[in-house]
């Protein structure tokens, strides 16, 4: 496997960027309009919504960490996508934030992504995560994380 083991500061790190995922994009999603958007209706699909609240339908990548851009999933290819789930795979990259993020080195790691849990407009309100290699040091095999609706 091989590669390079991130330390304790990078444990904290994804830490902070998870809680930044989770708390930049739900302010966003409030300024969302009440509209069904581009999400089942007539589509067939869902949507997830991007850090600027804009519904998208199999995105090539996606920021995870909107407050800061330390976590983000690149080359995603979909193999499926429904109104109830979508599954792909791409890779994350992630801010080791060594010796602190500023300065700091993105590495890459395989995941599998899950979206699920689509609200009543279409938009997915949960993506999973699950490192298919290495992972971030201290993050378990597989992360779940809200998503604004």
């Amino acid at each position: 496997m091989g590669g390079h083991r991130i330390g304790h500061g990078t444990r904290a790190a994804v830490t902070l960027c998870a809680a930044a995922a989770l708390a930049a994009p739900v302010g966003a999603a409030s300024a969302a309009p009440a509209t069904d958007g581009p999400g089942r209706q007539g589509t067939g699909q869902a949507a997830v919504l991007d850090c600027s609240a804009r519904p998208e339908v199999r995105p090539g990548a996606f920021l995870l960490a909107c407050g800061d851009g330390n976590s983000r999933l690149v080359s995603l290819q979909w193999a499926s996508w429904g109104t109830r789930t979508a599954v792909g795979r791409g890779v994350n990259q992630v801010n080791d934030c060594v010796p602190y993020c500023a300065v700091g080195t993105f590495r890459s790691y395989p995941v599998t992504v899950r979206l699920g849990s689509p609200d009543d407009r279409g938009h997915f309100t949960r993506i999973s995560l699950t490192y298919t290699g290495e992972r971030p040091d201290g993050a378990p095999r597989t992360v779940s994380y809200p998503l604004p609706g």
